[in-house]
């Protein structure tokens, strides 16, 4: 599959779903405690690139006030390419499953895995796309890459702002004890958020 990407920013169009986790005790150096964001999007057309992803990011208040990213898989390898060299967002390559259900509330299952391997599945239920649009903006800042694609590039910041309908959600996470995330095993879920039919200029 080609690894060509489009040029900063990016204008991408899709879906998101977001739990927050507390994080009692610190995993590394780039994980310590605190609040994590666990989120799962499915970038739509008519979005430069087409695919899925899955984050895990943190607050962060320097050297920008933002999150950074510290684990995505995403089903692109354009979009790795591109996270990586541009923005040194460590991204690499995974496999989703998504089901969905809309009537009146809408329902999404997904499942993700790394080399056929487990690492989590999550289901939600919201009706966040009867929600009134809503503007949003924020920055992502990412240490320098040491490995792959990127390496050695220094650090990366990046802004995006775009709007979405967002509402609460219902949501239950899964993840594999074996896996990449398995960190996220007895966090305290504090939310979640459905983000339906966002926009949003990244980079």
């Amino acid at each position: 599959m080609s690894t060509a990407y489009p040029a900063a920013p990016w204008d991408m169009h899709g879906q998101l779903w977001l739990t927050l986790f507390r994080v009692s005790h610190a995993v590394d150096d780039l994980r310590p405690a605190g609040v994590y964001g666990a989120a799962l999007v499915r970038y739509e057309e008519p979005s430069p690139l087409t695919y899925g992803e899955l984050l895990v990011a943190r607050t962060v208040k320097k050297p920008v006030k933002g999150v950074t990213i510290t684990d995505i898989w995403v089903d692109s390898p354009a979009s790795v390419a591109g996270g990586r060299e541009l923005w040194a967002i460590p991204k690499g390559l995974c496999e989703f499953s998504w089901r969905d259900h809309s009537a009146r509330v809408s329902r999404t299952e997904t499942s993700v895995t790394l080399d056929g391997a487990p690492v989590c599945s999550a289901r939600f239920s919201d009706v966040s796309r009867f929600a009134p649009r809503v503007p949003f903006k924020g920055q992502t800042w990412q240490p320098e890459l040491t490995e792959g694609l990127g390496a050695h590039d220094g650090e990366k910041t990046a802004a995006l702002t775009g709007s979405s309908k967002t509402l609460p959600a219902r949501a239950s996470w899964t993840f594999a004890p074996d896996g990449p995330l398995a960190w996220l095993n007895g966090a305290r879920q504090l939310g979640s958020a459905r983000m339906a039919d966002f926009t949003m200029s990244f980079g």
